[in-house]
């Protein structure tokens, strides 16, 4: 029963339906994908679990109901911000009443979730460690999928399967209906995959989702398979960001709580001042090797150059406040592509000015500083932390509103953080108070042996 065995502990039972719908979500991501449901299933998901949270509330109106995080208030305040700045640039460019409501149902689908998943796991029962297996499966199943998948490029089979007839529904393209089992980059002439995701850079930015939660997980066997099914993930999609962010992670998921630690305050005493010092030659090296990158498919550097350069030029000549309102296709120099995409913060821009674009910054800043806080005490908030880091770092490459469907997990665990769990029984805080009982009994008993 949907890879009932698979579930952590030794109770093999959901605590909650909510839990079992979240579990379910995420163990069947590849079977959505290979049926061409994938892109309703991740849209849906949510509002399917807020319906259930808000039915819950009413039925079980004489319980205490948990009180709603500050934090969760902030997003869903924001995101509420995004609305209205679509909804007042429709207004402004008398784009009328049809598309407006096509436009506010693609924000449903997109910046809601952002403020929606959150809220919902701040509402309801269900388990970390649920989150962590079920993510380290679809890991285990990207592995199997890549071997299956490699076979298929080297017998030169068919890359593209079928495009699914739930596109008739609506949706950003044909990238998010098509099954595929591999893709050709134009540009080398050799297999790029993008897994179940709709491009591959995309997929990059999943590896490196999954790869924080994976390294959370307690069984040894599991974990080491799942981390190599995000190696397949990220090595197969060839995304350049994507590399440098995953080899980011294992040092800052190992460092990240150190801030308190006197030892690690004191080298940053020392490598601080050194980068101060050697700033140019640290800064030269990294922009050459940042160049070097670039160069490795110029093609795509143009394209996404020139996205940027027209969605700034527009958005400072035509709509600066409220921006746009939609999204509008580039001309033939950018292949026609929308303006704005490959960059969550110049599509922002373009589509719904700086008001979108601060109504982004500002949660995103202020949860950074939250978790960097809580991550000090709190092994779920550092989790969280890393993966606020490659929400931000991806935000230059990716647009975040379009791929919520897929990143959900990391949402529902900001929503664990902002309400608390883990936050007294954890392995730091339990390493920390060992620390302190035994230095306190060395200060009473200096020698070792009581006084009485």
């Amino acid at each position: 029963m949907l890879f009932l065995s698979a579930l952590p502990g030794e109770k093999k039972e959901f605590i909650s339906s909510e839990e079992f719908v979240v579990w379910a979500g995420l163990v069947l991501t590849y079977p959505a994908f290979l049926t061409g449901t994938l892109y309703v299933l991740g849209s849906v998901i949510g509002w399917l679990l807020f319906a259930m949270v808000i039915t819950r509330m009413y039925f079980e109106v004489d319980k205490k109901q948990a009180a709603i995080s500050p934090m969760v208030w902030l997003w869903t305040i924001a995101m509420l911000v995004m609305l209205v700045a679509l909804i007042i640039a429709h207004f402004n460019w008398s784009l009328g009443i049809g598309k407006t409501i096509k436009s506010s149902i693609g924000w449903m689908k997109g910046w809601a979730l952002l403020a929606l998943f959150p809220f919902i796991a701040n509402m309801i029962q269900i388990r970390k460690e649920v989150i962590i297996r079920a993510v380290c499966i679809i890991a285990i199943q990207t592995l199997i999928f890549a071997v299956v998948s490699f076979i298929f490029y080297l017998g030169r089979l068919p890359g593209d399967i079928f495009l699914s007839p739930l596109k008739v529904i609506g949706g950003p393209g044909e990238s998010f209906f098509m099954v595929s089992f591999y893709g050709i980059n134009p540009e080398t002439g050799a297999g790029r995959w993008r897994f179940f995701t709709p491009w591959a850079p995309a997929a990059g930015f999943m590896a490196c989702v999954y790869l924080v939660f994976c390294l959370q997980e307690q069984n040894a066997r599991i974990r080491r398979w799942a981390i190599a099914g995000c190696w397949a993930m990220l090595l197969l999609s060839q995304s350049r960001a994507g590399i440098a962010i995953f080899i980011m992670l294992f040092p800052m998921v190992m460092f990240s709580d150190k801030f308190k630690e006197p030892w690690f305050l004191l080298m940053l005493g020392f490598v601080v001042p050194a980068v101060l010092l050697l700033g140019e030659p640290v800064y030269n090296w990294i922009m050459d090797s940042y160049e070097a990158i670039k160069q490795q498919r110029p093609g795509s550097t143009r394209v996404r150059q020139a996205l940027a350069n027209i969605a700034m030029q527009r958005w400072e000549a035509e709509a600066p406040i409220w921006g746009h309102g939609i999204v509008e296709r580039g001309p033939k120099i950018v292949e026609r592509m929308p303006i704005g995409s490959h960059h969550s913060w110049y599509g922002l821009l373009f589509v719904k000015g700086i008001v979108g674009a601060i109504a982004l910054a500002v949660p995103m800043a202020i949860t950074m500083v939250y978790f960097l806080v809580k991550s000090q005490d709190s092994k779920t908030a550092q989790t969280a932390l890393c993966l606020m880091t490659v929400f931000i770092c991806y935000s230059f490459f990716e647009n975040l509103e379009i791929l919520s469907f897929l990143y959900w997990p990391a949402l529902l665990w900001f929503g664990l953080v902002f309400k608390g769990d883990g936050e007294d029984d954890t392995p730091i805080r339990k390493k920390r108070r060992r620390r302190n009982r035994s230095n306190n009994a060395i200060e009473r008993f200096p020698n070792g042996r009581s006084f009485n």
